[in-house]
């Protein structure tokens, strides 16, 4: 059983993004609809055009605005050069406070007590992999707009039965919640079953393997990765479905020519005993970045 010492504090949500407006919006708003209280939201954004900086700066101006306690947010933007997923995590975690941090990808909605079931789930020495259902083109263009994540999130399970079974969704049954019991530790940390796009640890672990390792460039493994050197450094894994499940609103599919070769690295680490990324958290701040509060 978790005791009161092991709960995480101050907790940051980190959300990337790269040229999506429109579903950044749905999340932040999703996040600013949150049971939980005591987060912070930080936009890592690997280097998005004018539109996402103008989003994100109408909700900084309405949390300003609002008479009770706001809900910070850092927007933290990198240059465009390329896919660089590890680099723009590092510096969203450079620019947070919190001492447990929460990876959200910037078109994952996720639902109200999404922060506070991840606050249930923290447990000290481990990771915790959420997972995702994915939506399809037509639904995510119905949602759209229209308040997304509440929409989402206030359909039942016989709803969601029926969109599985339209091929909107790839799945359903995880959508339902469970109890955070011994049986979400797993005994083997496999790296091709953890997905960055919501992921929870903490921020004393992160740092001490160096954070994500910025030399994994373009699309796929990074967060494989991060995950197999926290394992080595004793991290285990803890099962986030059936509690922390977010809906992956539809997009097209990023290129993955550098795929196999990042595959080929990650393989080559399984058999090293590194721990520590090569370029990571520790080679903050750079030039090439801007922060806005």
């Amino acid at each position: 059983m978790k005791t009161a010492m092991n709960a995480p504090g101050l907790i940051s949500v980190i959300v990337t993004t790269y040229n999506r407006p429109d579903a950044l919006s749905e999340v932040l708003s999703a996040l600013l609809d949150q049971t939980d209280s005591h987060y912070e939201i930080i936009v890592a954004d690997d280097g998005s055009r004018d539109e996402t900086l103008a989003a994100v700066g109408r909700f900084q101006q309405m949390q300003r605005q609002t008479s009770g306690k706001s809900i910070p947010i850092i927007h933290a933007w990198q240059s465009d050069d390329g896919f660089r997923a590890s680099a723009v995590r590092n510096l969203g975690v450079y620019c947070s406070a919190g001492d447990y941090l929460i990876f959200l990808d910037g078109d994952c909605l996720p639902r109200p007590d999404y922060v506070a079931r991840h606050r249930t789930l923290a447990e000290v020495g481990f990771m915790v992999s959420g997972s995702r259902v994915l939506l399809s083109e037509r639904l995510t263009a119905a949602l759209l707009g229209k308040h997304a994540a509440m929409q989402a999130s206030r359909r039942g399970i016989f709803y969601w039965l029926g969109q599985r079974l339209a091929g909107n969704a790839n799945k359903v049954l995880p959508l339902l919640t469970l109890p955070d019991t011994a049986w979400r530790h797993y005994r083997k940390v496999r790296w091709n079953r953890i997905k960055s796009c919501n992921l929870g640890i903490w921020r004393s672990d992160y740092a001490a393997v160096n954070g994500f390792d910025e030399t994994f460039v373009g699309w796929g493994h990074e967060d494989a990765d991060i995950v197999l050197r926290l394992a080595r450094f004793g991290i285990r894994r803890k099962g986030g479905a059936f509690s922390t499940e977010v809906f992956h609103l539809w997009h097209k599919e990023n290129t993955r020519t550098t795929e196999s070769a990042n595959r080929l690295r990650v393989e080559e680490r399984m058999r090293s005993g590194v721990t520590q990324a090569e370029v990571g958290l520790r080679d903050y701040p750079r030039e090439d970045q801007r922060i806005t509060r």
